[in-house]
């Protein structure tokens, strides 16, 4: 697939796409969080791609939500279930879920949804789901004390591509290459003319360097899990806690996150840790060395009578009064016994082996002195053997630990996708309960109206209503058709049609829906037209007719919910332009609901028997009305000043409201 050919997918983004390992997978996979890691791409942006993606593999090119009203009740569904997810992934992710008018897709997103209703979404799965996030590259991590070499400039090019992290040099012959292993403690050299290079220094020829990432940079692999660290440990827990089966193995991810330090340094080895900390404490440890040699010797000059003659006396002062001298003559012994001290005091402060205290005695030479002095010289050369050393032991742990985390690298990412999706599972799980759903039939727009053609709802419950959805009323109605709907007003005629809408949207969203049963014709289209508020102008009534009249060409496989159209323009010439579009639906086998208070008018004005549905109500009580919620087929409903006459002309015996009531 080219991934131009996604809607919504220009050359700038197919371009960042291409960055991505294996980029057309990834984005047929639908896995926002990996569509995201490309550059430029937040996960908005991947779930819109992703969306795409899915259109384009079912050849889904219509647009199911036909005006704003439709979209809105979409954006209602994608909310409720949004705000049952927990992480911000799950929640982009559902906008990946749309009505769909193909019915492979919508079929893919039952199947999705058959098995997420089956997860149980405990608390204890929440609370670890909290510290999952989508895993992230971290910055290129720059690595002073390794090099890579080459003499070829094309391989220099490659190298520098696919190793950043290393600083590439060039080289003619071993010259420059010993001339490298003096200033890095490992210098790689990736050309195979080199071979059998014998120079001294940590010098390996390795001419597929740059095909082992891992082993040549293992600070690449170790940065990514040491960045991860919190999102892998979460998404463990996840597993646990909901008892999913792992893709990678628990128990070596942790003891491999234990010897990883939060920066992708190595801990917990006791030889490394030895061996920095005597890098670190070098120069300090020499200086107290110095003050433990400089105490000893002053404790001895103090217990002891130095006897000078007048002639030495003069000959020191002679030599710039120099009290070496004198402490090669009188204090030699004592002077020695200091200078061991000291070596002792940096051998155990430093916790050297015997290799290294045969350096660190050179640090204190047997020329007598006070103040005692060390020899930078050597303190240098410990301190670069110590370097060298630590260097070369963390280099062969990050190896190791590198080696053991790249058997894991992909095993973490299905680790923490497997987190994440069910996340998004345990939305659709909670939206289910929570509103007492049910998976729709979703049938074919031939099906006829015993087949389940239109719409059929049964103990369905809007949860768009402005009251606790355990006190919405139950409602049971279905059309096929072109059907008008009348009640009394504040008698659910508007809900209805939300409801309806509702389940509709979800039906084709491949998700289940709020209601016991429900059956809904797979429609090309679903047209909703919000009630207007007030009378229109001359030109917004044209635009209004202009609507319409686009609408009922073609309006086969269209649902169209319409609410008071009548609201547009006196009532008289609404009745007419009601009818004539229900004339042009019905010939178009189309399935329509128009809410209207002119329901006699407008089957008295159209050409065919017009359906009439009626939401009745049982009468007043205390001023409220009792309304059975669910529409009667058939039957058009008494009006709410009907209501009010009949009321009167039963409470008073008054010729005037029964004359009244006949009217009706």
């Amino acid at each position: 697939m080219e991934l131009e050919a996604i809607p919504g997918v220009g050359a700038k983004t197919a371009a960042s796409l291409r960055e991505l390992d294996d980029p057309v997978a990834t984005v047929e996979s639908g896995d926002v969080a990996a569509i995201a890691r490309a550059p430029g791409v937040n996960e908005a942006r991947a779930a819109r791609i992703a969306r795409g993606a899915i259109r384009r593999r079912h050849g889904d090119d219509g647009r199911v939500l036909a005006t704003d009203r439709a979209r809105e009740v979409y954006r209602s569904a994608i909310d409720l279930l949004r705000e049952r997810t927990v992480t911000d992934y799950a929640a982009k992710r559902l906008e990946t879920f749309y009505p769909s008018a193909a019915a492979s897709r919508i079929e893919e997103a039952q199947a999705f949804v058959e098995s997420a209703v089956e997860r149980e979404p405990a608390p204890a799965v929440r609370e670890a789901l909290a510290g999952v996030e989508p895993l992230v590259d971290p910055k290129t991590v720059r690595v002073r004390d390794r090099c890579l070499a080459t003499a070829d400039a094309e391989t220099l090019a490659r190298a520098e591509s696919a190793v950043p992290e290393l600083s590439v040099e060039t080289v003619d012959d071993a010259r420059d290459v010993s001339e490298l292993a003096r200033s890095y403690a490992t210098v790689i050299v990736l050309d195979e003319s080199f071979a059998g290079l014998d120079v001294d220094g940590d010098v390996h020829v390795r001419p597929d360097a740059l095909e082992n990432p891992a082993e040549t940079v293992p600070e690449r692999l170790l940065a990514f899990f040491a960045a991860n660290r919190e999102r892998l440990a979460a998404a463990a827990a996840v597993h646990e806690a909901a008892d999913l089966a792992p893709a990678a193995d628990l128990d070596a991810l942790r003891g491999a996150l234990d010897r990883l330090d939060d920066d992708g340094t190595i801990v917990g080895d006791a030889e490394l840790e030895r061996l920095t900390a005597a890098v670190d404490d070098l120069d300090a440890a020499v200086s107290t060395a110095e003050s433990v040699a400089d105490d000893r010797l002053r404790d001895a000059i103090r217990e002891r009578d130095v006897t000078i003659e007048g002639t030495d006396f003069l000959s020191l002062v002679e030599q710039g009064a120099r009290v070496d001298s004198l402490l090669d003559r009188e204090l030699a012994d004592e002077y020695d016994a200091a200078i061991e001290r000291a070596r002792e005091h940096l051998v155990d402060a430093l916790r050297l082996e015997p290799d290294e205290a045969e350096l660190a005695a050179r640090v204190f030479g047997d020329d007598p002195s006070f103040p005692v002095e060390h020899d930078e010289t050597a303190v240098s050369r410990l301190r670069t053997e110590l370097s060298a050393a630590r260097d070369r032991r963390a280099a062969r742990l990050k190896a190791e630990l590198a080696t053991d985390l790249g058997a894991l690298r992909e095993p973490v990412e299905v680790l923490v996708r497997d987190a994440l999706e069910l996340d998004v599972e345990l939305a659709v799980a909670r939206f289910a309960r929570d509103f007492d759903c049910v998976l729709p039939d979703v049938v074919g727009p031939d099906a006829t109206e015993a087949e389940g053609g239109g719409f059929r709802i049964e103990g369905g419950r809007s949860p768009l209503l402005d009251v606790d959805f355990s006190e919405a009323e139950p409602i049971d109605y279905g059309v096929s058709g072109a059907t008008l709907l009348s009640g009394v007003n504040s008698g659910g005629k508007t809900s209805t049609l939300d409801l309806v809408a509702l389940v509709v949207v979800l039906a084709q969203m491949g998700m289940p829906v709020p209601a016991k049963s429900a059956t809904v014709e797979r429609f090309e289209e679903v047209h909703y037209y919000a009630k207007s508020q007030g009378t229109l102008d001359a030109g917004a009534f044209e635009a209004t007719l202009r609507d319409f009249g686009d609408l009922v060409e073609g309006a086969d496989g269209r649902l169209v919910l319409v609410d008071e159209l009548e609201s547009i323009t006196e009532p008289g010439a609404s009745a007419k332009i009601i009818a004539g579009i229900l004339e042009a639906l019905d010939e178009q086998d189309a399935t329509a609901v128009f809410v209207s208070h002119l329901a006699r008018e407008i089957r008295d004005a159209a050409d065919f028997a017009v359906a009439v549905d009626g939401i009745e109500a049982a009468g007043l009580v205390d001023g409220e009305l009792e309304v059975n919620r669910s529409p009667r087929k058939g039957h058009l409903a008494r009006s709410t000043p009907e209501l009010i006459v009949e009321k009167l002309a039963g409470d008073r015996d008054s010729d005037f409201y029964e004359a009244l009531l006949e009217k009706f």
